[in-house]
C-alpha cells in the first residue's frame, strides 16, 4: 500500500457501514481562513487555498502602541496649615515633663562637645560661639537673659522644639513656654563655656542655619 492510498479520504459508501460521519469543517479552520482573507494585503485574491500554495505569505502588520512614559510626580509635603490641623508639633500634656527630656539634654551636650572638637579650658570661646550659631539647639538648656518683654527674662528650660521665629522650652516646673527669638537674648552654658546669642541672628530653622555664613557683628539693639 503506497502513501497516497493511506492519505486518501474514506469512501462515502463505507462511512455508513463503519458508523462514521463526514468530518465537518471545524471552527478553527473557518476562523483561520477568515483571518487570512482579512489580513492579506492583496484583497483581490480571495481564493485562500490558492494563496496558501505560495511559499511566502505577507500579512498586514499593525505596529503596537508604545505606552507613554509615566511622569514622576514628586510627593508634595504638607503646608503649614495642614500641619497645624494635624497637630504634628503638638506635645501632649502627659509628655510635658522636664525629666523626660533630660536624656535628650545629655545627648545634646555630647553632640556639642564633638562639634567643638572637645571642650577644653584652652578652647577659644569665639570658636564655641561660632559653632553654636550653626548648631542644632534641641536638647540645650537655654535661659532668657534679656528681652523687650520683661516676663520672659529669667525663663530657663530644655529646648524641645525650635521653629523659625520661636523656641519652645520645658521648665523644671513642667511648664511649656513659647519664647520668640526676636527682641530676646539667650544664654547657653556648655561645660563651663557660657555663650550669649541674640535671637534675631538665628531667625532660621536649624537646617537652614547650619549652612549659613554668619558675619561678626557688634552689639545688637533689642
Amino acid at each position: 500500500m503506497n502513501e497516497a492510498a493511506v492519505n486518501d479520504p474514506i469512501p462515502q459508501e463505507l462511512t455508513g457501514a463503519l458508523g462514521l460521519q463526514p468530518a465537518a469543517k471545524s471552527k478553527a479552520d473557518a476562523f483561520a481562513r477568515s483571518f487570512l482573507r482579512r489580513s492579506l494585503r492583496d484583497g483581490s485574491r480571495s481564493d485562500v487555498k490558492e494563496i496558501l500554495t505560495h511559499k511566502a505569505l505577507i500579512l498586514g502588520y499593525t505596529r503596537p502602541k508604545k505606552d507613554k512614559p509615566k511622569k514622576n510626580k514628586k510627593a508634595k509635603g504638607l503646608n503649614a496649615k495642614q500641619k497645624r490641623d494635624l497637630k504634628i508639633f503638638h506635645i501632649k500634656a502627659e509628655h510635658q515633663k522636664y525629666e523626660l527630656f533630660l536624656p535628650l539634654h545629655e545627648l545634646w551636650k555630647q553632640y556639642i562637645t564633638d562639634l567643638c572638637n572637645g571642650l577644653q579650658p584652652t578652647t577659644n570661646p569665639q570658636l564655641v560661639q561660632g559653632k553654636l550659631l550653626k548648631a542644632d539647639f534641641h536638647g540645650a538648656v537655654i535661659k532668657v537673659v534679656r528681652s523687650k518683654c520683661a516676663s520672659y527674662v529669667g525663663l530657663t528650660g530644655i529646648l524641645i522644639q525650635e521653629f523659625k521665629h520661636v523656641f519652645k522650652i520645658i521648665t523644671k516646673k513642667d511648664e511649656l513656654k513659647v519664647i520668640p527669638k526676636r527682641h530676646s537674648m539667650f544664654e547657653i552654658e556648655v561645660n563651663g563655656f557660657v555663650s550669649h546669642i541674640y535671637g534675631s541672628r538665628i531667625e532660621q530653622r536649624a537646617s537652614e542655619r547650619s549652612a549659613k555664613k554668619f558675619k561678626s557683628k557688634g552689639a545688637i539693639d533689642l
